[in-house]
């Protein structure tokens, strides 16, 4: 509804109250109402859930449509990013939130720092959804309360014409509020328990789960050791039991990405169910390390399998877990893949070991050979070392090409020494354009980052320590920071209007008129950065 017409319509509804609620101003509601356009998380999941749907659609139709999300670990720092990308192009399309596992663990658990093994409160997740919604919702607020004060400030100058621009503004604002690709890990428990944590994760906002193929009670950040993964069965139980959450709550077009760390994954503490020859739980098992044996081989407590009439001992390891044979990692990701969306998946995700497009791209043309229109997200992860990597990449291709590479020390590619060279700076190039053509090539729709500013607090954190701390004193802040936010245009410069102050002085005036004790007024010392 537009502006104008919000303020008609609650001066309708205060005129019928015979003059009890006289006191309220309908331009005040209006605004209100404006600065707090979504009530729900629902209305959000749905919301942001058509958005996603409506950018999967542009991207089949020109890999040039990819998405991106950075991981955010806390509301303001979420609501900072979407801040910066509507400063600095002037929307949000295309741009979207990813919420990790990994940094719910590692700083938002009541246990203290947590590997990403889910031991985390799942509460916490949804938890942090609602944070993330909260922060975003107020930028908004934020936002368009400037837009208030700017045209109070047109109609009191008698600008008729600026009233109308802002006014525009207004009617045509676009939200902070993103999709949200939240991390469910996979599922903390049974498939009701994915299912409970579904509903509570929906209900705070996410429009997107993203769900993986390991165990619950063993689980693993993707690029550690020890990954173990469970039969596509038990996988695929946990994928409907969140869509029945999206179905149960009326989000018909919420995102499930499903993610295999099956390149990774050695093991699975489960053989698979099978009832015929190449049905699933068959195919699951054929990859499973195993040796011939015949009855007399037999010992006690063996599991034993029956194949095209021979029988097969799986390796079993001390631990119980059943391991699967070497170099079937991509075979296995790609059965995985094409299981998960023949049985409800939107999106996939697998979790490499390296930025390879050529090797992600191998996969998905085997996924695509089946479904066409496979996506990948994809984790631009900072467990890579992406400048060694894509040095080696150069050196590697140099090197087949029968370029000289004897300048170069391969193992040695992240020295300093090399970064001026020719080699490090086709690798910057390889990296910088990495997003746009692993889209084009590898069918990547969302490229995200899952812990970039975990990374960015600590560095600033740390940069900031070394100048205050050290012979730079108050100089190291306010050259480093203050002086910078100042230049920059940082919006944060003002924390007390960052933090609602000036929201809440404008809700003081509607409340009590002329007699609002307002905290904005000349003695704010923040009117030193208007």
């Amino acid at each position: 509804m537009a502006y104008q017409d919000h303020i008609i319509e609650m001066g309708q509804l205060i005129k019928g109250k015979n003059g009890a609620w006289d006191g309220i101003d309908p331009e005040g509601v209006a605004r209100m109402r404006l600065q707090n356009r979504f009530k729900t998380g629902l209305e959000i999941a749905k919301y942001t859930a058509g958005i996603m749907r409506a950018d999967m659609a542009a991207y089949d139709a020109d890999p040039a449509n990819y998405t991106q999300s950075l991981g955010c670990w806390h509301g303001f720092i979420a609501q900072q990013k979407m801040i910066s990308i509507k400063k600095h192009f002037g929307s949000t399309k295309g741009k979207y939130i990813y919420l990790s596992g990994w940094m719910v663990a590692a700083l938002r658990s009541d246990f203290g720092p947590l590997p990403d093994q889910s031991m985390h409160e799942k509460t916490s997740v949804p938890a942090l959804i609602e944070e993330i919604y909260t922060f975003l919702k107020q930028a908004d607020a934020r936002e368009l309360g400037s837009l208030f004060r700017e045209l109070d400030a047109a109609r009191d100058a008698g600008d008729a014409k600026k009233e109308e621009k802002i006014q525009d503004a207004i009617d045509n604002f676009q939200t902070h509020v993103v999709p949200i690709i939240a991390d469910i890990d996979a599922g903390f428990g049974n498939a009701e328990a994915t299912y409970l944590l579904a509903k509570k994760m929906i209900e705070a906002g996410a429009c997107a789960l993203q769900i993986e193929n390991q165990v619950s009670d063993e689980k693993q950040c993707g690029h550690q050791d020890g990954k173990v993964t469970v039969p596509h069965d038990d996988f695929l139980a946990k994928v409907r039991a969140c869509r029945y959450a999206f179905l149960e709550l009326g989000v018909d077009n919420g995102v499930i990405v499903t993610r295999t760390d099956s390149l990774g994954a050695g093991l699975t503490k489960q053989i698979a169910v099978s009832h015929e020859p190449g049905d699933l739980g068959d195919q699951y098992n054929s990859f499973l390390d195993c040796e011939e044996i015949s009855p007399a081989d037999m010992k006690n407590g063996d599991v034993v399998l029956n194949r095209n009439g021979k029988l097969l001992r799986p390796k079993r390891l001390p631990s119980n877990l059943f391991q699967f044979r070497a170099g079937t990692g991509e075979d296995r990701c790609v059965l995985d893949s094409i299981t998960s969306l023949q049985n409800g998946a939107d999106l996939l995700w697998i979790e490499t070991e390296k930025p390879h497009i050529d090797q992600i791209a191998g996969m998905m043309d085997r996924i695509r050979a089946v479904i066409p229109n496979a996506k990948l997200a994809y984790n631009n992860s900072p467990s890579f070392n992406w400048t060694l990597n894509f040095r080696q990449q150069v050196y590697d291709a140099w090197a087949k090409a029968g370029k000289d590479v004897s300048a170069y020390d391969r193992e040695k590619l992240m020295s300093v020494d090399y970064d001026a060279t020719a080699l490090a700076i086709e690798a910057d190039e390889k990296i910088r354009t990495f997003q746009a053509d692993a889209a084009k090539r590898a069918g990547i729709f969302h490229h995200l980052i899952t812990l970039p500013t975990y990374h960015t607090a600590a560095l600033s954190t740390d940069n900031l320590a070394k100048e205050y701390f050290g012979s730079q004193g108050m100089l190291g802040y306010v050259e480093k920071v203050q002086r910078q936010e100042i230049r920059q245009g940082i919006a944060c410069v003002r924390h007390q209007n960052m933090s609602g102050s000036d929201i809440g002085d404008d809700h003081k005036e509607y409340f009590a008129g002329e007699a609002a004790l307002k905290a904005g007024g000349v003695h704010n010392t923040m009117n030193q950065f208007a």
